[in-house]
C-alpha cells in the first residue's frame, strides 16, 4: 500500500496548521518531517487545538475588558482558528474517502 499520498496530505495539514499558528509562509515539508503517520497526525491536531485555545483565550480577555487585547487581534485569531479547523476537516474527509476507496478495491 502506498502511503505517500497520505503522508503528503498530513504534511500539508501540518504546514497549514503552522501557518495558522503564526508562521510566515507555508513551506513544503521535506521527507524527514514525516516520521510516522500517527505522530504527524497527532502533532497537526495538537497545533490546531492550540490555535483554537489561543483564539478562545483572546476572545475571553477582550470580553472581560483587557485593554491589551484589540478587537482586530481577536478577529484575526478566530479566523486563523477557523481556517485551520476547516483544513483539518477537509484532510479528514480526504482520508476517509481514501479509506473507502481502499476498502472497495478487489484483491
Amino acid at each position: 500500500m502506498d502511503t505517500g499520498k497520505i503522508d503528503r496530505m498530513v504534511a500539508m495539514l501540518r504546514a497549514h496548521a503552522d501557518y495558522a499558528s503564526g508562521a510566515k509562509a507555508i513551506k513544503k515539508p521535506d521527507e524527514s518531517q514525516t516520521s510516522g503517520f500517527g505522530s504527524v497526525l497527532k502533532t497537526s491536531l495538537d497545533q490546531v487545538n492550540k490555535v483554537q485555545n489561543e483564539a478562545s483565550q483572546l476572545g475571553q480577555a477582550f470580553e472581560l475588558g483587557d485593554r491589551n487585547v484589540s478587537l482586530n487581534d481577536v478577529m484575526v485569531s478566530l479566523q486563523k482558528a477557523s481556517i485551520s479547523f476547516q483544513s483539518t476537516v477537509q484532510v479528514r474527509n480526504k482520508l476517509v474517502q481514501a479509506y473507502h476507496e481502499i476498502m472497495n478495491m478487489q484483491i
